[in-house]
């Protein structure tokens, strides 16, 4: 009989609602994790994510990192001492933010979701840039296994890191069956953002620079009068530009903010969409594109690497990033949505819980084995 291979989880870095993609995407993937027993996983973790994410803590074992504050120093401090005296009798060590300890001897899997920092260095502050620049690169050749959401990503960690390229493993983005939202979900939500009988088109993005919602408001020139952009989404670091595109456009009437929403208005605001759209310069996966795949929502999307790739055939991808450009596959989304929701349905397919988890779990396999 096989024996199962202990993982330690590492997921102390993650402060619930301020890493965005990343935190969905490793949650979503250890839930796809087979239930044969060839995998035991025991989650490292703030209390926070407990509370976030009762069905990690429902499922596996859980122990909470003891941080009384959110604090990158007093985590990485905690890393190198608490965590590694805890870890040492995994078989492999986890690390889910793209960054491991310089100690530990067991063989680690580092979970690398994109390299943002080597393409758009500018929207990082300095430290934080100095410390990704420092640590990833270790971090990764240090790694028995880094996992990464697509191949684009894959492509661009190889090349960066010039590590072996079958010692990276693409885990893509499991996305559930979301159910459709009830009629009575839908009114509400709808009431509550004033979108009762209005069309509009939506974008779930951070107001962060590479999300580009500046090009979704001017857009709006070049629209229909009757339709509205609603951005949700929390606040970034361009949230006082998107403030000020919004203050000055003269659509501003036209365009919804929600902030952050609970799971039923994300899933009520996509599905009730006329068009999910998706401006974004550089992502490495992009889940709201398969969130709306599955609620049958046609897609505008960028050209950009990853995007594309998790698109394929099931979107309008515009390769300009003029509002005029977007104006116009916005038109054609909504004249082609039955063909679009079709190719989505067939396209989500590659994207399931169940893919998520075997591939994490042959990635766990394949680290154990080195």
């Amino acid at each position: 009989m096989t024996a199962a291979v202990r993982v330690a989880v590492n997921l102390t870095w993650i402060a619930p609602g301020r890493v965005g993609g990343s935190e969905e995407y490793l949650v979503r993937q250890l839930s796809g994790l087979p239930d044969d027993g060839l995998i035991e996983p025991t989650v490292f973790c703030q209390t926070a994510f407990v509370e976030a994410h009762p069905e990690v803590a429902d499922r596996f074992p859980v122990v909470t990192v003891p941080l009384r504050r959110d604090l990158r120093a007093t985590r990485i401090v905690a890393e190198h001492t608490w965590l590694a005296a805890r870890t040492r009798s995994a078989d492999i060590v986890h690390h889910g933010g793209g960054t491991a300890p310089l100690v530990g001897r067991r063989p680690i899997v580092l979970t690398v979701h994109d390299l943002q920092y080597l393409r758009y260095p500018e929207y990082f502050q300095r430290i934080r840039h100095s410390y990704l620049d420092r640590m990833m690169p270790r971090s990764a050749r240090r790694a028995a296994i880094v996992t990464v959401p697509s191949a684009y990503v894959r492509r661009t960690v190889v090349e960066a890191f010039g590590i072996d390229h079958d010692n990276v493993v693409v885990v893509p983005h499991g996305v559930p069956d979301l159910e459709p939202p009830s009629e009575a979900d839908v009114s509400t939500v709808l009431g509550r953002y004033g979108l009762a009988d209005r069309p509009f088109v939506v974008y779930p993005a951070i107001t962060h620079p590479h999300k580009r919602h500046r090009v979704l408001i001017d857009m709006l020139a070049h629209l229909d009068p009757e339709i509205a952009v609603v951005l949700v989404g929390g606040a970034g670091t361009a949230e006082n530009d998107v403030r000020h595109a919004i203050a000055v456009s003269a659509h501003r009437d036209r365009v919804v903010r929600t902030g952050r929403v609970a799971d039923v208005d994300r899933n009520a605001l996509i599905w009730s969409a006329s068009a999910l759209v998706f401006p974004s310069e550089y992502e490495g996966f992009g889940a709201p594109l398969v969130e709306a795949m599955v609620l049958a929502t046609p897609i505008v999307c960028s050209a950009a690497e990853a995007v594309a790739e998790v698109a394929g055939e099931a979107a309008v991808v515009i390769s300009e990033s003029t509002p005029q450009a977007w104006a116009a596959g916005v038109h054609l989304a909504l004249g082609e949505r039955e063909r679009l929701v079709e190719l989505g349905r067939e396209r989500r397919r590659e994207f399931t819980l169940e893919i998520a988890g075997r591939a994490l779990a042959d990635a766990y396999r394949l680290a154990a084995g080195s």
